[in-house]
């Protein structure tokens, strides 16, 4: 399994033959350079999305139409995007499990919103989630973007993830304080992935704290396009 940061909260995932794309930002990630966007992609088989933030879903219509790939999500929008959009769309909601092609994908709940800009002003799509991801031996648990919450503790103690990619950067999200305890309380991990950090000055700039908070645990600073292989 080879995980790689695209910047900001944006990964890519390469496990069992399939390419996940979490929350791809590439338009206006200030992380991303624009000649790294096609690599970024290539070969894609599913796009995961967390929430409607513009920093997680600004690309996913596009790169969906344009990579022809399914958007797998909250089942309200993604049942809105097949009419509305024509694309291909895997909905589902929390506590459900969907198989992409060997891979066990279970929606979890977060703590956050999901909203975006229209003419007529802010609307919701769907609801905030993150997911749990099965495969190669492994689960995953990609908090999309969220608070410390009691969740964590029967998420923790009923599906075991042993690598956890944390939103982590404050003000938004858990900071680099916040995610360490919630990393120790609620989970057993091995492998801590921090994310959603680095990206603006109003955000944490390093993991140290966090490194300082889960001793005996391997906690690696992504470093943009660069695969960490679990």
């Amino acid at each position: 399994m080879n995980i790689i940061w695209l910047g900001h909260g944006s990964f890519r995932i390469e496990t069992e033959s399939q390419v996940l794309l979490i929350d791809p930002w590439l338009t206006g990630n200030p992380v991303l350079p624009e000649t790294q966007h096609d690599t970024a992609v290539e070969g894609a088989t599913h796009i995961l999305l967390t929430h409607t933030h513009f920093d997680h879903v600004v690309d996913v219509l596009p790169l969906a139409k344009h990579l022809n790939v399914p958007v797998v999500g909250q089942y309200d929008l993604m049942g809105y995007w097949s009419e509305a959009e024509g694309i291909e769309t895997i909905g589902f909601n929390k506590g459900g499990t969907v198989d992409l092609n060997g891979i066990k994908v279970t929606m979890v709940p977060a703590s956050h919103s999901s909203t975006f800009s229209t003419p007529d002003g802010l609307r919701t799509g769907g609801s905030e989630v993150g997911f749990m991801i099965a495969a190669e031996g492994h689960m995953v648990y990609v908090s999309g973007d969220t608070d410390i919450m009691a969740d964590m503790d029967w998420m923790g103690d009923y599906y075991k993830p042993d690598i956890g990619i944390l939103s982590a950067g404050g003000h938004f999200t858990m900071d680099m304080k916040a995610t360490a305890y919630a990393a120790k309380r609620y989970f057993n991990f091995k492998t801590v992935i921090p994310c959603h950090y680095k990206t603006f000055p109003i955000l944490e700039q390093s993991a140290q704290e966090l490194v300082d908070g889960l001793p005996g645990i391997d906690v690696i600073e992504p470093q943009l396009m660069q695969a960490i292989t679990l």
